[in-house]
């Protein structure tokens, strides 16, 4: 299997480097776009200089980013499919969303992620790994925010905004220049708490960005069946911009993130991105999508996959040839490799430690729900006879 489930395909040198993008009409969500679906770089007047420092070398890295990312989430996939995994939610088709704007962090900017941002946590430096503890079931989050300032995964669906708005007040209230993002998705996007982390960042002014990966489905609801107008328009009534990104276009994603968070970190608020992309995967690997949409819709998505427009760009540019995409291609292996291993190796936690921090000072009924989870646990014990307890007292 290739990382980016596609066959190679030879590259083309393009005459043209860049062009200009179709300006929306004014009935049209305005959606910002610098490298569209068949690789072809565009030209933005707004977001242009925002990623003029890229060369070859930084390109490459955008790319190795986005196929590491989806090598390491499909052998998590088959993880859980193999038992070895209680949960998994895959970010198929959200890579560049993640790599953009994980890139255009500061080390000292600060991350309040859901529970997909697999990618954004790739470019914090957090060990893919330990992601995977939690999905075990033999940890609450394997590691320790301040040593990337990314917080813990946040299963509650929109109340990490209301952490990140906390935080980015605090931010400046201290004096410093870092910002702060939040990542959540357009159905956490329908919660109170995104509503009332949007009026407080408003009205403290909170350096934080409010990144939301609209991938079009909340579970099974569509993204109209949760709003009336274009998710990114929601930030107007608030009394702050928003702006509506190609969540499949790495280049605009890593200008539109680097142009929010310098406007946070000057001090003129926040921004809400809407990142416009597409979950190609179910929602967790509980859900099956084939009973709320068609393939048809999924097939359009795949043809604007963010991995093959980059490769087509850098193919087509001479920025990397085939010996570039087959090393990484190894790398990919031995990245599936090193997960397979260290998930299977995770010890099992302490089956009596979730009775352990219930109260400071202990309670009776804890005591006493401790005491029948234990003779519970011991009812599995085996006998020398190789039967168990339980079975040896039902043939008394």
């Amino acid at each position: 299997m290739t990382v980016e489930n596609t066959a190679a395909r030879k590259p083309r040198r393009s005459s043209k480097r860049v062009s200009a993008a179709k300006k929306p009409t004014s009935s049209e969500p305005q959606l910002v776009q610098l490298l569209t679906p068949e690789g072809e770089r565009v030209a933005h007047p707004d977001y242009d200089h925002h990623v003029a420092d890229l060369g070859p070398e930084e390109l490459r890295g955008l790319y190795r980013d986005m196929v590491l990312t989806r090598r390491f989430d499909a052998e998590a996939t088959a993880l859980q499919r193999q038992g070895e995994l209680g949960l998994w939610a895959s970010l198929l088709g959200q890579e560049a969303a993640q790599i953009g704007s994980g890139r255009a962090l500061r080390d000292d900017d600060y991350v309040f992620p859901t529970y997909r941002e697999h990618g954004v946590a790739w470019c914090r430096g957090v060990d893919p790994t330990n992601l995977l503890g939690m999905f075990r079931g033999v940890n609450h989050g394997g590691w320790d925010p301040s040593s990337n300032n990314f917080h813990l995964y946040t299963i509650v669906i929109g109340s990490q905004a209301l952490h990140a708005t906390g935080y980015a007040m605090g931010v400046a209230k201290d004096g410093a220049d870092s910002a702060v993002i939040a990542y959540f998705g357009d159905g956490a996007s329908s919660q109170g708490d995104v509503a009332e982390s949007f009026t407080f960042s408003a009205v403290y002014n909170a350096p934080v960005v409010f990144f939301c990966q609209n991938n079009q489905w909340a579970i099974s609801e569509p993204t109209e069946r949760q709003t009336r107008v274009p998710l990114y328009q929601r930030a107007q009534g608030y009394g702050f911009p928003g702006v509506r990104v190609d969540g499949n276009d790495v280049l605009a994603c890593l200008a539109v993130t680097r142009s929010a968070l310098e406007r946070a970190r000057r001090g003129e608020g926040p921004t809400l991105v809407e990142a416009f992309t597409y979950r190609m995967g179910a929602h967790t690997t509980s859900d099956d999508p084939t009973r709320y949409r068609h393939d048809d819709e999924r097939a359009a998505w795949e043809a604007k996959d963010p991995i093959l427009r980059l490769r087509k760009y850098l193919a087509d540019q001479g920025h990397a040839d085939e010996a570039f995409f087959t090393g990484l291609e190894a790398e990919s292996d031995t990245l599936a490799k090193r997960v397979r291993e260290a998930v299977r190796a995770m010890p099992d936690p302490d089956d009596m430690a979730i009775f352990d921090h219930v109260y400071a000072d202990g309670h009776a009924l804890v005591d006493e729900e401790r005491a029948q989870f234990a003779a519970y646990q011991a009812s599995f014990s085996t006998e020398p006879d190789g039967g168990s307890a339980a079975g040896a007292e039902e043939g008394k």
